[in-house]
């Protein structure tokens, strides 16, 4: 099915299909239509299933055939995202996919300089991505405008209910016109978010592409048991002996992120931290050299990771277990986006059995952790092992620590 059978104009086609896209994923699918329709909806669909597109693209079409042209510091089309990552995103997506348009559109967040940002308010815009802190300083100035809103966009709304986004997202609301279209976008259909739809949604047709925190099919998921004080060490052995040029890693803390990249650094591996205490020039820097491949693995806590877009992005690794086992899922699923192949290894310690028990229960899925010879766990930290499966091959070794004297065999 070509996008141009969802009911899509001919330069929103051309610019998906220059992007490499060609066939529209199910949450597209379903949601396009309706949203070109000018119906609310209220979507849950695992994270990189394309909910960015299946939002956006429908969304410049309803702006580009309006006669509304964006008037100064006003804006037409609010999107409203947690994280200052998944904001320059969704703005880079909703710039790429309307190239062919005659719009507007502006990126804000915090962590950067106002004025740039001003600026691009004064002339009013068709589409405004903001996280809601920023969102507010620009409202408590008066340097743009939500009383000509004709579309909301909520997107990754449970994360914003985690980050206790919500007394501020109440308070935006109460700035936008009654009538609007209104699209709230979801991991999960969790009792939050229900009731935050019946509170700000109008019969919103509900689409729900996948069963409730699951894990994508395409991602193969491993586990390696290993004392705590040697998950480094593995996690660097394995990167340099199978040559992974670009894995994303989780850690637990932001210190842990920060020490854990530095160590990586110092056995051969170029490495950075991303999370929340840092500046947003060293984020953006980090994710930069990331994408480009200057840096070969990325450390990253939960929060400054969700909803990062990494094209074919081959390998996510837990180097620490979450303690919320839905995270998981929004972890692993930075990889095997989009219908591709992707992979995810946790590396679990004695003390985070229970945890990968938990995980397992969420996503009903056994996960049995693994021995590699030569990093065999304390004798308490594995109950009924497995047998040892070898680690993915992907190339000769090239930097990473040191193999172990009993390490596994090439």
């Amino acid at each position: 099915m070509p996008f141009a059978t969802l009911g899509l104009r001919a330069e929103l086609c051309r610019a998906v299909s220059a992007h490499g896209y060609d066939t529209p994923t199910p949450i597209q699918q379903q949601a396009i239509p309706v949203i070109l329709d000018g119906k609310d909806v209220l979507a849950a669909a695992q994270t990189g299933t394309g909910k960015t597109a299946g939002f956006s693209l429908p969304m410049l079409q309803r702006l580009a055939e309006s006669d509304q042209p964006a008037r100064p510091k006003s804006v037409r089309a609010l999107v409203l995202t947690p994280t200052r990552e998944l904001a320059a995103q969704v703005g880079q997506s909703v710039k790429d996919y309307g190239a062919g348009l005659r719009l507007r559109s502006a990126v804000i967040f915090g962590g950067v300089g106002i004025n740039p940002q001003i600026s691009a308010l004064a002339r009013g815009v068709d589409v405004l991505v903001a996280t809601p802190g920023r969102l507010l300083d620009h409202l408590q100035q008066g340097t743009c405008a939500l009383d000509r809103v004709e579309i909301l966009v909520l997107d990754e709304a449970d994360r914003m209910l985690d980050m206790g986004f919500i007394r501020d997202i109440r308070r935006i609301l109460a700035l936008l016109p009654k009538r609007r279209q209104t699209l709230l976008f979801s991991a999960t259909f969790s009792g939050d978010i229900r009731a935050l739809a019946a509170q700000f949604l109008h019969q919103p047709v509900e689409i729900d592409v996948a069963p409730r925190n699951s894990t994508a099919a395409q991602i193969d998921q491993v586990a390696y048991a290993v004392d705590k004080g040697r998950k480094r060490e593995l996690l660097s052995w394995l990167v340099g002996s199978n040559n992974w040029q670009q894995v994303l890693v989780f850690a637990r803390t932001k210190h842990g992120a920060n020490r854990l990249a530095e160590q990586l650094e110092a056995d051969g591996l170029k490495s950075a931290a991303i999370h929340g205490n840092k500046s947003q020039g060293a984020r953006t820097r980090a994710l930069e050299g990331f994408k480009n491949g200057s840096v070969r693995v990325l450390v990253a806590t939960d929060i400054a990771a969700r909803g990062l877009d990494i094209d074919q992005l081959p390998l996510v690794v837990n180097h620490d277990l979450p303690e919320v086992p839905a995270d998981y899922v929004h972890r692993i699923g930075r990889t095997g986006r989009a219908g591709r192949t992707g992979h995810a290894i946790s590396l679990v310690s004695p003390d985070e059995v229970d945890l990968l028990r938990n995980i397992e229960r969420l996503v009903k899925q056994r996960i049995a952790p693994q021995v590699l010879p030569g990093y065999e766990p304390s004798p308490h930290a594995v109950h009924a092992p497995p047998e040892p499966r070898p680690p993915m091959r992907g190339g000769p070794r090239h930097g990473g620590a040191r193999r172990p004297e009993r390490g596994p065999r090439r």
